[in-house]
């Protein structure tokens, strides 16, 4: 057995550091928190600079929410304050799948 002897409070620590991290992150992935999105560095320039401090870093793992749209082939991603529910950036694509140009051709 790995874990012999007594529950040391080193142990319990480390149960529970664990336990409010994987909660922590339940809880990020139900809110729509940016870094559970699979949003990348370079996308979390939230005031518009052209660069990502480490403050905006930061806020992508609690502050900023990120809600994924889809109307046809527009994928749109919409990026909001979690706190005021303001949005503040959206960025929209097109995606055209293989099947739709094989389609199209005649």
């Amino acid at each position: 057995m790995i874990l012999r002897g007594r529950f040391t409070p080193r142990r319990r620590a480390l149960l529970v550091l664990l336990l409010l991290a994987l909660g922590w992150l339940g809880w990020a992935w139900y809110a729509g928190i940016a870094i559970t999105r699979g949003v990348e560095k370079e996308q979390m320039d939230w005031n518009g600079d052209g660069q990502v401090s480490r403050d905006e870093f930061f806020q992508a793992f609690y502050a900023v929410k990120v809600a994924d749209t889809q109307e046809g082939n527009r994928h749109c991603r919409s990026f909001a304050w979690r706190r005021t529910g303001e949005e503040f950036r959206r960025d929209c694509r097109t995606v055209f799948k293989a099947d739709d140009a094989a389609a199209a051709k005649p």
